[in-house]
């Protein structure tokens, strides 16, 4: 599994820093083996102002950037897909926070939001704070973890504007370490964190060289998803399948198998697509099974008003649902994918404007990098992701669905529909 991390790292000169080391009761000292916690003067702001209309408009807009984003990574990707859209969203919407200019606006035009927009924030944390709430109230059978922390130069300066959004919108308090003394062990004290928080499904988040002594900020946000189907598979039922792959080629699969169900359904001359609902039906995953031959023409038309589209067509039907097993892990720069589509004076150290962040500093966003995490089951679904911004300074009658071929899926917040992750399998043997 895998998590949402944001990694911000700055090359800047070395101030005053915003925050004090006097805090008190708020601080827990602690060697560079851990850190010492900064509590902010502003607390997380547990009511924010936002409507369901406006999380509705809020979660449509991110479905459109998740597949657009999506729609440019398998340009380069060959095998299976997997990432979370919100996990990269939030990891923007983070770094948003400290952006200026046409900067900020282009964030703003990537993620679909008016930058005017003074509630954005409020909206996102509203999300966030209603995902939290979502399943089942037994966490042996349902599981949804967002967290947030960032992590600072000990004796550098943030602006407070950019902390304070941080901690009333996202709940990140800042925890001092030193970079500039000992990078690998700042390295290692923030991926223990982000192990933690992952039960142990992303270990090394930050690799060996990522945090250097010009490391002034790292931003982490963590994503864990385990719940239970709402109808689970027998054990029993599973059995060896064959899989056939877009080549032509044939692999032997743990073909899962279920029982008639009453689930939402949908099916035309390209596709199947079911609803398999998580314990407490707040969560599923939906399964977009095309057609022989069908694949590339589906994938092609994936797009939030494609995605809304058929979701809104599914109906209760009894189906009876074969799902083959797998697990892997799917890692990618984000880079490109975010410049093709329309994401570029953030990665040009002569345009970037993160004045938000510091305005003595030349910011720029050096790289963006996700790494993701699947494994399904019999018993249900364990997903995670792990987003990075590296910041730097110039310096049928019983309609049967069988997964033998490539098919597309996703995991969905049942109430906004907010995609937490999305993904396709080629190969589940992989």
């Amino acid at each position: 599994m895998k998590n949402i991390f944001i990694i911000i790292t700055m090359f800047i000169p070395l101030i005053l820093s915003a925050c004090q080391n006097d805090c008190g009761s708020d601080c827990s000292e602690n060697s560079q083996t851990t850190f010492t916690v900064l509590k902010s003067d502003a607390p997380r702001d547990t009511t924010p102002d936002a409507s369901a209309a406006t999380i509705d408009a809020y979660v449509a807009a991110n479905t459109d950037f998740a597949t657009n984003l999506y729609q440019e990574m398998i340009n380069t990707a060959d095998g299976n897909v997997f990432f979370s859209p919100h996990s990269i969203n939030v990891a923007l919407m983070m770094t948003y926070a400290g952006a200026r200019g046409d900067t900020a606006a282009q964030m703003a035009d990537l993620l679909r939001f008016d930058p005017a927009d003074g509630t954005i924030h409020d909206t996102l944390n509203a999300l966030d704070l209603h995902l939290s709430g979502l399943g089942s109230g037994d966490p042996d059978e349902f599981r949804l973890s967002v967290v947030n922390a960032t992590w600072g130069q000990d004796g550098f300066s943030f602006e407070d504007a950019f902390l304070d959004i941080l901690a009333t919108s996202y709940g990140a308090g800042l925890n001092i370490l030193d970079f500039l003394t000992d990078p690998e062990a700042a390295r290692g004290v923030i991926n223990d964190w982000v192990e933690d928080q992952t039960e142990g499904r992303i270990e090394d988040l930050l690799p060996e060289g990522s945090v250097t002594s010009d490391t002034r900020l790292v931003l982490t946000n963590a994503i864990y998803f385990k719940a239970d189907w709402e109808y689970q598979f027998s054990d029993q039922m599973t059995h060896d399948a064959d899989f056939t792959r877009l080549d032509g080629t044939v692999v032997t699969t743990d073909m899962m198998s279920q029982d008639e169900i009453e689930v939402p359904y949908f099916a035309n001359a390209e596709f199947q697509m079911v609803e398999l609902p998580y314990k407490g039906l707040d969560t599923s995953m939906v399964i977009l099974l095309p057609a022989d031959g069908q694949f590339d023409a589906v994938e092609s038309e994936i797009a939030a008003a494609f995605l809304n589209g058929i979701v809104d067509q599914m109906t209760l039907q009894s189906v009876m649902v074969q799902l083959p097993k797998f697990s892997f892990t799917f890692d990618v720069s984000l880079k490109a994918p975010l410049m093709a589509i329309g994401l570029t004076d953030a990665f040009d150290p002569a345009l970037a404007d993160l004045t938000g962040m510091n305005p003595a500093a030349d910011l720029y966003i050096q790289d963006v990098v996700h790494k993701a995490f699947v494994a399904v089951d019999e018993d249900g679904t364990e997903a995670a992701a792990a987003t990075g911004v590296i910041v730097g300074d110039t310096s049928v009658p019983m309609n049967i669905v069988t997964a033998n071929r490539p098919f597309f899926f996703f995991i969905r917040d049942r109430v906004h529909g907010t995609i937490l992750f999305f993904g396709r399998v080629l190969d589940p043997t992989v």
